[in-house]
């Protein structure tokens, strides 16, 4: 049996654009004129071999021809949906609909909400200062989710910031062992000083005195992570009026917003300084995407490599989409990227079945997981722990979980997907965004009702659902 997924809206929308008739594009493809008009009809699946036909007879990138965009916003529906006992009984099927079939409506939906969510998080600021002895203005709420937001949005690439970088690494001739000290002497070229300094005396990992025209960063930093830092210092000196450009496109001015946006594309220039584009995919596509021998091969670390990753979207020439998250013990989600459908919720936690936390118990190891969303999408996940800390018995450590998953349509194309039955449906994990805004009736690990469906009490059952059950005792 054929496996794919029903993109017949995407399809048909790429074919209008291209201006062919359905006929025509049939004859290209040497399929019939019915076939084709099953799939734009969602009467047939788009197989990956013919998404590649497709997109090669009409000029176009593969990737343009799947219902990711389509998918993450009627994930992202679905969650803001829970919010409202009106909307949130919709099934998953009929938001979809509106997802693909209105785009317009979807992303007006999506703005209310967005805006519903300001809203109360200005309210819940204000009832807390007003308990306070304090004058200045109410801050812009949630910074680092409008960031995030943005991020999303641009799909987490940065045309002009990453080809600049990639040009930049390739004149000064970055090398993987050597990256901190061509750096350090570029900057001084700049007539920009650096200087190692303990991280108490810096304050944090870098910091700059404009006077001086000094860059300090911390001395226990590794050579890449210094890199890193003296990598993004660069941004805002040689990429300074490409991330101006950039953050005026962005829906925020408010100043703390855009500061916070700025830093984080100065990070962005960083990570693409340090592993140039096409250098890096190309290792990416040589390996299969093995995570450990690209942090090997490149001189960086897990987590610097996962965030890579996450950003290959070139037009013409990209990665695998990936979603990219990092998480701690408690379950807070310090990072959270996506190039795909699948959504992180903003209302419902995360799902204790997902493989991300498994990793605590197994520090260090890379663990897999085939996980099917309540749509009927599956993903390939594998996840594993890091940690950073001054050495010594008494320094501080930090552990997190790392996850990076991608659609099971890409699963074989990774070193990950080795030894694995991608179609066996029986051996995927049921996962869902969380449980406020899942689906599944019978989770085992549910923490409370979905907030969709009316709680039905039986005083006459012992059990009600999985999340009340009495202790368990002989």
């Amino acid at each position: 049996m054929a496996t794919g997924e029903y993109a017949g809206f995407v399809v048909r929308r790429a074919r209008v654009d291209a201006g062919l008739s359905g006929a025509a594009l049939a004859r290209q493809l040497a399929i019939s004129p019915s076939y084709l008009s099953q799939i734009e009809h969602n009467n047939r699946v788009l197989t990956p071999d013919l998404r590649m036909r497709i997109a090669t007879a009409l000029g176009i990138d593969a990737q343009r021809l799947t219902v990711q965009p389509e998918a993450r916003t009627a994930a992202a529906l679905v969650d803001s949906f829970a919010e409202h006992a009106e909307l949130r009984a919709l099934s998953m099927a009929e938001v979809r609909l509106v997802a693909e079939q209105l785009p317009g409506v979807a992303s007006a939906l999506l703005d209310l909400a967005a805006g519903r969510r300001a809203d109360r998080e200005r309210i819940e600021a204000l009832e807390t200062r007003l308990g306070a002895d304090r004058e200045d203005p109410l801050a812009p709420p949630m910074p680092y989710e409008a960031v995030r937001d943005f991020f999303s949005v641009h799909h987490n690439y940065f045309d002009a910031l990453d080809v600049r970088a990639e040009e930049l690494a390739k004149q000064l001739g970055i090398q993987p062992r050597r990256r901190y000290d061509e750096l350090r002497n570029h900057l001084t070229a700049l007539e920009i000083e650096v200087a190692e300094a303990p991280r108490s005396e810096v304050g944090g990992q870098r910091r700059y005195d404009p006077q001086t025209r000094t860059v300090r960063v911390a001395q226990e930093l590794r050579p890449s992570q210094k890199a890193f830092q003296l990598g993004s210092q660069l941004a805002l000196v040689v990429a300074s009026d490409l991330i101006d450009q950039v953050v005026e496109t962005a829906p925020f001015h408010d100043p703390v917003t855009t500061r916070l946006a700025r830093i984080g594309l100065a990070n962005y220039f960083a990570g693409a300084v340090l592993l140039p584009y096409g250098a890096f995919l190309a290792a990416a596509r040589r390996v299969r995407y093995d995570i450990e021998q690209l942090a090997e091969d490149f001189d960086v670390g897990f987590e610097t490599v996962c965030h890579r990753l996450n950003t290959l979207q070139r037009p013409g020439d990209s990665g695998i989409p990936f979603a990219f998250v990092r998480v701690d013990r408690a379950g807070n989600l310090s990072k959270r990227q996506s190039a795909t459908p699948f959504h992180f919720s903003r209302s419902g936690g995360t799902c204790p079945l997902w493989t991300v936390y498994d990793a605590f118990s197994r520090p260090g190891q890379v663990l897999r997981q085939i996980a099917e969303m309540p749509d009927g999408r599956a993903y390939l996940w594998i996840a594993r722990t890091v940690s950073s800390g001054s050495a010594g018995f008494r320094s501080p450590h930090k552990t997190f979980a790392i996850g990076m998953g991608c659609d099971l349509s890409y699963a074989d194309q990774t070193v990950y997907s080795a030894g694995l039955d991608l179609q066996d449906r029986t051996l995927r994990a049921q996962i869902g965004m969380g449980c406020k805004v899942c689906e599944r009736p019978a989770c085992p690990q549910r923490a409370f009702p979905f907030a969709g469906r009316t709680l039905q009490i039986d005083e006459n059952r012992g059990q009600l659902y999985p999340y009340m059950h009495e202790s368990e005792q002989d």
